[in-house]
C-alpha cells in the first residue's frame, strides 16, 4: 500500500512553516531601506516637489514617518515595506517635479524661438 499525501501533509507543512520563520528572522534590520527613503524624500524636496508634486511628496513623507515609527516599535517587516513604498512615492514626486520643470523650460525656449522667428520675419519685410 502506497503512503498518501495526507500522511505527509503535516510534517511537510511544519517544515515549510519553520523554513519561512527562519528566513524572516534572518533578514537584517531595514536601516538601508530607511536611509534610502530619507534620501529619496530629500531629493524630491530639492527638486521643488513641494510645488510641483505636493500630493506625492506628502504621501512619501507620511510613509517615511510610518516606517520610522514601525522601526521604533520593533516591527522591522512593516518598517521595510513602508520605507520601500515611501522611497517609491518620493521617486514619483521627484520625477513629476522634474517633468514640470523641464516642460516649463521647454515652453520658455519654444516661446523664445517663436519670438525670434517673428522678429526675423518682420525685419525681412519692407
Amino acid at each position: 500500500m502506497r503512503p498518501s499525501f495526507a500522511q505527509f501533509r503535516f510534517p511537510l507543512l511544519a517544515a515549510v512553516l519553520a523554513s519561512v520563520l527562519c528566513s524572516c528572522a534572518s533578514l537584517p534590520p531595514p536601516t538601508g531601506e530607511l536611509a534610502a527613503a530619507r534620501q529619496a524624500v530629500s531629493r524630491a524636496e530639492g527638486a521643488d516637489a513641494d510645488q510641483y508634486a505636493p500630493q506625492e511628496l506628502g504621501v512619501a513623507r507620511t510613509g517615511l514617518s510610518q516606517a520610522q515609527a514601525a522601526m521604533s516599535g520593533g516591527d522591522e517587516n512593516d518598517a521595510r515595506r513602508l520605507a520601500l513604498a515611501s522611497a517609491a512615492d518620493a521617486d514619483l514626486a521627484y520625477a513629476r517635479s522634474r517633468e514640470a520643470l523641464v516642460t516649463a523650460e521647454l515652453n520658455q525656449r519654444q516661446a523664445e524661438v517663436a519670438e525670434l522667428r517673428r522678429r526675423l520675419q518682420s525685419e525681412g519685410q519692407p
